[in-house]
C-alpha cells in the first residue's frame, strides 16, 4: 500500500480538478520505469481507466493505482509534495529503495 500525506492530498486534489479528473472518482497512477542516475524512476499521472493488472488503493482521500510490477518496488512508500526551494513537486518516500539519486527522482534497490 501507498499512504498519501496531507501536502501530497491537498496538491494532488488541487492538480486533478484543474486537469479535468474528479479526486473522489479518478486516480493518480504509480509506476516504476528503468531510467534515472540510480537505475529506477518513478512514474505519476492521473488516470480514469485502471486494469485488470492494476492493485487500487486508497488512502487519505486520495486513489492509487499501481501495476503488479511496479507494486513490489512500492510497498510501504509515502507519496508526499514539497514546495520548498529545492523543488516543487511530488516526492516518494520509498523504505525499499537502498539508494536514491539527489533530485530524488531515481532509486535503485
Amino acid at each position: 500500500m501507498i499512504k498519501v500525506a496531507d501536502k501530497a492530498r491537498i496538491e494532488a486534489a488541487k492538480l486533478m480538478k484543474h486537469d479535468g479528473y474528479d479526486p473522489s472518482v479518478d486516480f493518480i497512477r504509480v509506476g516504476v520505469k528503468s531510467g534515472g542516475c540510480s537505475g529506477l524512476s518513478y512514474e505519476l499521472k492521473f488516470d480514469k481507466v485502471s486494469s485488470e493488472s492494476d492493485k487500487i488503493f486508497e488512502d487519505n482521500g486520495i486513489k492509487i493505482a499501481i501495476d503488479k510490477k511496479s507494486f513490489l518496488y512500492l510497498v510501504g512508500t509515502t507519496l508526499d509534495y514539497s514546495g520548498g526551494l529545492n523543488g516543487k513537486g511530488f516526492v516518494f518516500i520509498n523504505p525499499n529503495a537502498s539508494r536514491t539519486c539527489g533530485c530524488g527522482e531515481s532509486f535503485s534497490l
